[in-house]
């Protein structure tokens, strides 16, 4: 796996034993190193030891990561990212990331997103001097979660080499024909708030619906101010009115925001937010501390649906 240009590749790599995935990260971590970049591999304990294995003493000079500490929510695994990568693109000609998300245990909802997470890396670190590398475990993957690799991702790793992936889809049109995929509809009891500009209003009823689900007080509190930051979103840009529908099991608080607007900013909360700016950081802040957002926006207006997991 070579490169000469110092902007973003981003390839998925199939691999199916244990033998082959080292045998397919060792010459990207000694190349790199060789090359003086940093290198960052987040994966599985079991692949951990097995690529620090292989490369014997430069194994110092990696940095390790178990998946399960980085990989926890789309939007909070990406800004992980993006700060590793500004840390340290000051002092070195390229970051290379190995990345493999954690598939297992997913349900639909949060397949989707991760999905999405892998099409908007090309959008969030296009130009950028990073070489990332997704590996897929063909062993236990259902074919739909490599299929869609193939989609997310410009090239891919094979045992045959390196290749361009045919069904690559540019990540604005691939996130669009997610977005595309109506909702499911809230299941449970669902409680009922309309909100307008007396955001106080909304923020007190909020609170007592919430505590009447039973949520602790850290819950009710990230709870009401993530919605906030979404409403007063609605307030000033979709129509200054909308509705707020709240419902919760025992793992997860969900609540849809909906208002009249249409919302047309491209992957919204994924980037990062200009620091100088006085506005844009909404729904990057909603991110940070929802476990998953799914959007849907058209001609009839906007719906937020908001997932929180509960402590």
């Amino acid at each position: 796996m070579n490169t000469a240009t110092p902007e973003l590749v981003h390839q998925a790599l199939f691999y199916d034993s244990d033998q082959a995935f080292p045998a397919a990260l060792t010459g990207f971590c000694l190349d790199g190193l060789a090359a003086g970049d940093k290198i960052l591999a987040v994966t599985t304990e079991t692949n951990l030891a097995l690529l620090a294995g292989e490369l014997g003493p430069a194994a110092a000079d990696v940095e390790f990561v178990p998946a399960r500490s980085w990989y926890d929510a789309p939007g909070r695994t990406l800004a992980a990212y993006n700060r590793y990568v500004d840390a340290h693109r000051p002092f070195h000609p390229r970051v290379r990331i190995i990345g493999e998300p954690i598939w297992a245990g997913r349900d639909p909802v949060a397949e989707a997103e991760w999905t999405r997470y892998e099409s908007v890396i090309n959008a969030a670190f296009a130009g950028s001097p990073v070489w990332v590398v997704c590996p897929y475990d063909e062993r236990v993957l259902p074919e739909r979660i490599t299929a869609d690799a193939r989609r997310t991702h410009p090239s891919l790793v094979t045992g045959t080499g390196t290749h361009h992936s045919p069904a690559y889809t540019d990540p604005a049109a691939f996130t669009c024909a997610i977005d595309h995929q109506p909702l499911p509809e809230p299941a449970g009891t669902v409680m009922e708030i309309h909100f307008d500009v007396h955001l106080h209003r909304m923020r007190r009823r909020l609170s007592a619906h919430a505590i009447e689900l039973g949520l602790g007080a850290e819950e009710v509190n990230r709870l009401v101010l993530v919605v906030n930051e979404v409403v007063t979103n609605a307030v000033h840009h979709g129509g200054g009115h909308g509705r707020i529908l709240l419902w919760a099991d025992e793992d997860t608080v969900v609540c849809d925001v909906t208002d009249p607007g249409r919302m047309d900013i491209p992957y919204p909360g994924y980037l990062p937010p200009d620091p100088t700016a006085g506005h844009g950081h909404g729904l990057w802040i909603v991110r940070q501390l929802c476990e998953l957002l799914e959007i849907r926006t058209g001609e009839d207006g906007t719906q937020l649906r908001l997932h929180l997991a509960r402590a």
